[in-house]
């Protein structure tokens, strides 16, 4: 077996999470928050749903992370987003971390809006 290591380019991966915060490099962000790239912003929660409509042509999907387990994405929030040209996939907050660092290494362009666990 052939083990490749991952690189992100000049790309910020998820390096851990706790109760209320997201671990980027040496820096823990609070929680609800929005994970790009390259940079990672306050987020309100559910009910904000200007920052992640202000991703649209720069995304392609948001990973929404629903906090300790999955949780359906609110009706609303959904709606918005799919006249915005953004999908948005639900999953508890440790999966959403995982699967975006994995997506990340890949060159997608991807978000992560990410509730605290």
């Amino acid at each position: 077996m052939e083990l490749v290591e991952i690189s992100y380019d000049h790309a910020r991966p998820i390096d851990g999470y706790g109760p209320g915060f997201i671990r980027i490099g040496t820096e823990a962000v609070p929680a609800p928050c929005l994970v790009l790239a390259n940079s990672t912003r306050p987020w309100g929660g559910a009910e904000d749903s200007a920052p992640l409509l202000a991703l649209a042509g720069q995304v392609d999907v948001i990973l929404l992370g629903t906090g300790p387990e999955m949780r359906p994405v609110p009706a609303a929030l959904r709606a918005a987003l799919d006249e915005a040209g953004i999908g948005i996939e639900p999953m508890a907050t440790p999966t959403a971390c995982r699967s975006f660092n994995v997506l990340l290494s890949e060159g997608r362009r991807i978000a992560a809006a990410l509730l605290p666990v």
